[in-house]
């Protein structure tokens, strides 16, 4: 009886071995609290009450200005040489030309007469010297006129100029017409030439410098 009465008590105290050695100390965390402290101790310090983190305005590369006005200036006598060969080119009356020459008001339709030729070249002639006529304007426009930087107004003031010759030729010059579609051409012709040169000039030429807003408050006050 006094064996059989110790049997239970044994295999309690076993199970309750087990158990105890089955559960896995916990890890102390202590170590950590004071890492996380100084970090927020430090980020408190470095950040200044009413303060905001801002990206540093790029640094823009500012020409000297009589570079500047050198390239001002050079850029005015190629307008001017390219208004007096514009002039040639669309004003000059064809007298040979005045059975062909029509009005044209729809948008595409010279497009198409120019792509139905039967040779190639004549087709990339008409098209390509109507585009190539209006690459100077994308150009020299934005370096000319700093007011009209930007693609819109570049494009504006080529279709404006353009409609204007266009209008000129069909009421004044023997042998043309007004065609929309040149002036379509002309002014695809400044976006490409804006594109590639015209934008890039413009930023050199007419670029500042971009004083921080610590600075131009300071100079304001001065």
């Amino acid at each position: 009886m006094a064996r059989a009465a110790l049997r239970p008590r044994s295999a309690l105290r076993l199970r309750t071995t087990k158990t105890d050695t089955s559960e896995k100390p916990k890890k102390s965390t202590k170590g950590k609290w004071p890492r996380k402290a100084k970090k927020s101790e430090k980020a408190k310090n470095s950040a200044k009450p009413g303060s905001k983190s801002r990206p540093a305005p790029r640094q823009r590369h500012v020409l000297a200005l009589p570079i500047r006005l050198l390239a001002m200036l050079c850029a005015f006598g190629f307008m001017v040489a390219f208004a007096v060969v514009l002039a040639r080119l669309t004003l000059e009356p064809s007298p040979a030309s005045v059975s062909m020459a029509h009005t044209n008001l729809h948008p595409g339709s010279t497009l198409r007469a120019y792509l139905d030729q039967p040779a190639l070249r004549d087709a990339v002639k008409q098209i390509g010297g109507n585009v190539l006529l209006g690459v100077p304007f994308g150009i020299l426009v934005p370096v000319v006129a700093p007011r009209a930087r930007g693609l819109l107004r570049v494009l504006l003031l080529t279709a404006v100029v353009m409609l204007l010759v266009e209008f000129a030729q069909g009421a004044l010059v023997e042998g043309r017409a007004f065609d929309i579609d040149d002036v379509i051409l002309n002014t695809t012709g400044a976006l490409v030439g804006y594109v590639l040169l015209g934008r890039r000039l413009s930023r050199a030429v007419h670029a500042r410098e971009r004083l921080p807003r610590r600075g131009a408050k300071q100079a304001k006050d001065a």
